[in-house]
């Protein structure tokens, strides 16, 4: 067979594309790539997908058994679980690479809210309210504060849930607000996502114990993520069945015993990493509220996230 130039060209072209391919990893799954956060600019730097989103909004959602089964929460890039008063739980649901129609129940900011957040350079917040000594820090804080009050036409009060579990947010109508147009675009936090790394202990699930709630983290070989548990029970959606997560985190903080507890972000500390049925020992570093937060190894490399929804558990470290 006779090889022209123009055909040794295309076939080297190719190689190169597929060899680039394969370094950028462009698979949606666990492995392959580092993932969001590390320079590939079309993956999500909070879940290593493809598809990042434009503007950052984080969402105060209510957690106590009145509140469930959620709305929209599976379409979060990121949860955090963060404690509040009488030992009880509320969630931060961080969206940015696509929005549900509907997202709730919403309830009130915290000041541990505004350390955590700060991360996100400048995001929106939703919420339903807050103290005064909270309210005046949230509005001098570098976030677009999206409260009801603001933003009126992007909340809906449900009739089938009493008060207050039953305001829901509009995403999109709340983006859209002229309170919303200087939010910020999805950046680098620290999270990276690749290959599983070596090591690990199997494991088929974690518990994580707040004062007056619990959280368990059960791993499904045939989804390959970890199912997600509230309080002994099945944790669903009203619109998208049984939440599940591709990496959950247990990051161990200081929380302040106090009337309004404040959940330490800034610092550092241990960690444990469970993703693709195992779990990694791990340690955490955010040196200031502008920084991001690392995840590494014993030997102090950065541990990879799966690619997908990522939960962290900011869990009392006694």
């Amino acid at each position: 067979m006779e090889w022209t130039g123009s055909r040794r060209t295309v076939l080297l072209t190719a190689g190169l594309s597929l060899l680039t391919a394969a370094c950028n990893g462009n698979g949606d799954g666990g492995g392959g790539g580092g993932g969001g956060g590390d320079g590939d600019g079309e993956r999500s730097p909070f879940t290593g997908r493809v598809g990042a989103g434009e503007k950052v909004l984080a969402v105060k959602i209510d957690n106590v058994e009145a509140a469930r089964p959620h709305t929209g929460l599976q379409k979060a890039d990121i949860v955090y679980i963060e404690q509040v008063e009488a030992g009880l739980t509320r969630i931060v649901a961080v969206f940015a690479s696509s929005l549900p129609s509907l997202v709730g129940p919403v309830r009130s900011a915290r000041e541990s809210d505004l350390e955590l957040l700060r991360q996100f350079d400048h995001p929106g917040l939703a919420y339903s309210g807050a103290s005064s000594e909270v309210r005046l820090k949230v509005e001098s804080a570098p976030l677009a504060a999206l409260f009801p009050g603001r933003v009126r036409e992007a909340y809906v009060r449900k009739g089938d849930r009493p008060a207050p579990h039953n305001l829901y947010l509009r995403p999109g109508r709340a983006l859209d607000s002229d309170a919303a147009s200087d939010v910020g675009a999805p950046g680098d936090i620290g999270f990276r996502f690749g290959s599983a790394p070596a090591g690990g202990r199997k494991t088929r699930g974690r518990t994580v114990e707040f004062q007056a709630a619990r959280y368990s983290f059960d791993w499904s070989a045939e989804k390959k993520r970890w199912l997600v548990s509230m309080d002994g029970r099945p944790a669903s959606t009203t619109d998208a069945g049984r939440l599940e997560a591709a990496t959950v985190v247990v990051q161990y903080v200081q929380i302040s015993d106090s009337a309004s507890p404040l959940t330490e972000t800034v610092g550092s500390g241990r960690a444990l990493v469970l993703r693709d049925g195992k779990e990694y020992e791990a340690r955490w570093k955010r040196p200031s509220e502008s920084d991001g937060t690392e995840f590494t190894d014993a030997d102090g490399k950065r541990l990879p996230f799966a690619r997908g929804q990522v939960w962290v558990a900011l869990a009392p470290d006694d």
